[in-house]
C-alpha cells in the first residue's frame, strides 16, 4: 500500500513551506483571490509529541476527508477556511492569521481533565468543577478549557482572564471565539449521537482575515477528538470501568505495553508489517463510524506524484472562490 512519508515539493507562485508533525503546508502569497495554504495530510502518525517511524497508508486520507466532512457540516456556524480538496489528502484554503490559542471544549471528564481532577485539583483553566464527579461522567455544562499553541513540545493550560489580561486575544474576540466553540461542539455532539457515539472532548482553531473570524485546521476528527460509544457508556459508568472509545489511544496503548511513552532514553518499538496495516485498518474504520460514510481506497500509482499532480493542476485554475 502506497503511503505518503514527506514531501518535498517546489510549486510556482509558492512562496513558503511549513512542515508539521504529520502535515505539510505550502504557502501561496501573491494568489488572485488572495493568500492561499495547500495542506497535504501526510500518513506520518504521532504519539507522546513524537513522529513514529513508519507511515500509515490511508491515515492521511482518512483525517483529510474527515475534516472535509465537518467542516462542510458546520460552516452555517462560523466560515471556515476550507476552498476545495483537490486529492484525498489535499485541502486548499484560505491563509489566515492564526489566533495563539486552542480552544478545548470538554462535555465529560476524561483524559487530562480527569487526571487533574482524580489528583484532588477542582479548577481547569480558571473553570471551578463541581466535587464527587467521577471518571467518564457528564459535566452539568460543556465548558471551555483553552490552551497556548505551542511550535514544539506541550500545549500549555491558560485561563480565559490570562489571555484576555497578557493581549493574547482581545476580550471581544475571545468571547466570539468562546461562543462559536461551544456552538461547534453542540453540533458535533448531536452528529456524533447519530452516529452512536459521545463527543466527549475536541479542540478547535480560529483564524482571521480582517475582522472576519475562520475555523481552521482539523475538525472532529478521531486525532483532534475522543469519542465514547453510546452502547454501554452508562454501565461502564456505574461499574467504574473505563470507556470503549473511538480515538488513536489503541496506538498510545500500543507503545506504553512496549515501553514507550516519549521520554528520554527509550526507544520507539519497532512496528511490523502487520501492525501497520492493523492501524491502516483501525484508521478507516474510525472514518466510517464517525462520518456514516464508506471509505473509498485511492491507492493508484505513486502516491506523492498523485498530490503533486493534483496541486498542480488546482493551482493552474485562475479562480478562486471565496
Amino acid at each position: 500500500m502506497p503511503a505518503i512519508q514527506e514531501t518535498h515539493f517546489s510549486f510556482p507562485g509558492q512562496t513558503g513551506y511549513y512542515k508539521g508533525k504529520v502535515r505539510d503546508v505550502y504557502s501561496f502569497a501573491n494568489q488572485p483571490g488572495g493568500p492561499l495554504l495547500v495542506m497535504i495530510a501526510s500518513d506520518r502518525i504521532s504519539a507522546f509529541d513524537v513522529v513514529l517511524p513508519r507511515p500509515i497508508p490511508y491515515k492521511g486520507q482518512v483525517l483529510n476527508q474527515t475534516a472535509a466532512h465537518f467542516l462542510a457540516a458546520t460552516a452555517d456556524i462560523v466560515p471556515n477556511w476550507l476552498i476545495d480538496v483537490p486529492d484525498p489528502n489535499v485541502s486548499v484554503g484560505r491563509a489566515c492569521e492564526p489566533y495563539p490559542v486552542e480552544m478545548v471544549v470538554r462535555g465529560y471528564l476524561a483524559g487530562h481533565a480527569w487526571r487533574t481532577y482524580r489528583d484532588g485539583g477542582r479548577e481547569l483553566c480558571g473553570v471551578t468543577l463541581p466535587d464527587g464527579l467521577r471518571e467518564s461522567e457528564k459535566l452539568p455544562t460543556p465548558i471551555v478549557t483553552p490552551t497556548t499553541k505551542a511550535h514544539e513540545g506541550h500545549d500549555e493550560d491558560i485561563s480565559r482572564e490570562a489571555i484576555i489580561s497578557s493581549g493574547l486575544v482581545s476580550e471581544a474576540a475571545y468571547s466570539q471565539l468562546e461562543t462559536y466553540a461551544l456552538a461547534l461542539f453542540e453540533r458535533g455532539s448531536q452528529m456524533a449521537l447519530d452516529r452512536g457515539l459521545i463527543l466527549v472532548d475536541t479542540k478547535y482553531e480560529f483564524g482571521r482575515i480582517g475582522d472576519t473570524i475562520y475555523l481552521i485546521d482539523e475538525v472532529h476528527t478521531p486525532d483532534s477528538s475522543r469519542y465514547y460509544y453510546v452502547d454501554g457508556y452508562a454501565a461502564r459508568l456505574a461499574a467504574g470501568e473505563a470507556q470503549k472509545q473511538l480515538s488513536k489511544e489503541f496506538v498510545r496503548e500500543w507503545l506504553i505495553a512496549n515501553n514507550f511513552q516519549g521520554k528520554d532514553g527509550q526507544t520507539i518499538p519497532t512496528m511490523s508489517d502487520e501492525w501497520i496495516n492493523q492501524i491502516s485498518a483501525r484508521y478507516i474504520e474510525l472514518y466510517e463510524t464517525v462520518t456514516g460514510q464508506a471509505f473509498t481506497l485511492t491507492d493508484e500509482g505513486d502516491a506523492n506524484a498523485r498530490v503533486e499532480k493534483a496541486i498542480l493542476a488546482y493551482l493552474e485554475k485562475s479562480v478562486h472562490s471565496f
